[in-house]
């Protein structure tokens, strides 16, 4: 099934502005007092759990295609892997200036070279000593050169080498999970259900390629 531009178009507007509407309701909520006993840590946590949403329903996109035949869903994958990286960032920088930045002295005021070093010296020990923080640190990083490379241009650039750069997408869901099983502790339900998400779109994936091997394989012997 394929859609005409005119309705791609209007599904687009819709899935870009309900994609859209998590991250205005948490900043308004957060703001309003109406999250949470620590709306600023609700804000943080929920930002990285919609960062570990937005990663599966772009890797559905592929499986749902080939499961059902509607090619068109293809041209949502980009806009859903955009906003895994926005909700991702939302979750970085709600860290680094709620939990970081405000926690720093400032004695040559707030905007000095100083603040800037005491902020990467802040980051650079939770990153080495705190394994949950390195983690989500590397997943975050991995997804800034596919957020990069998500434009027509470079994809034309790139040809081929795009497609082996973006399968970096499954490192960043993997370090995304570890990340928030590592956070929680406790009560893993939750990063149990995504980590059995991920593993089942991984899963998909691998046991594609294995059929694809095994075409190929007998033909390579003729």
């Amino acid at each position: 099934m394929t859609l005409t531009r005119r309705w791609l178009v209007v599904l687009k507007t819709i899935a870009f502005l309900a994609s859209l509407a998590p991250a205005a309701y948490l900043t308004w909520a957060a703001f309003t007092g109406n999250l949470g006993a620590n709306p600023l840590s609700d804000y943080r946590n929920e930002t990285g759990v919609w960062t570990l949403r937005f990663l599966a329903v772009s890797l559905t996109m592929t499986p749902l295609r080939r499961l059902t035949g509607w090619n068109s869903v293809i041209r949502f994958r980009r806009m859903m892997g955009l906003y895994a990286f926005f909700y991702a960032c939302l979750h970085f920088f709600s860290y680094l200036i709620f939990d970081r930045f405000a926690g720093l002295d400032f004695p040559n005021g707030m905007a000095s070279w100083t603040t800037v070093r005491n902020l990467a010296a802040a980051v650079a020990d939770d990153v080495v000593q705190r394994p949950y923080i390195t983690v989500g640190f590397l997943a975050f990083v991995v997804m800034v050169p596919l957020a990069l490379t998500s434009t027509a241009g470079m994809i034309r650039r790139l040809g081929r080498k795009w497609q082996t750069l973006h399968r970096l997408v499954y490192v960043a869901a993997i370090g995304g999970v570890i990340h928030y099983w590592w956070l929680v502790k406790s009560d893993i339900t939750r990063p149990m259900a995504y980590g059995a998400v991920m593993a089942l779109l991984l899963g998909f994936r691998l046991a594609r390629r294995i059929q694809q091997a095994k075409k190929i394989i007998p033909r390579a012997a003729v």
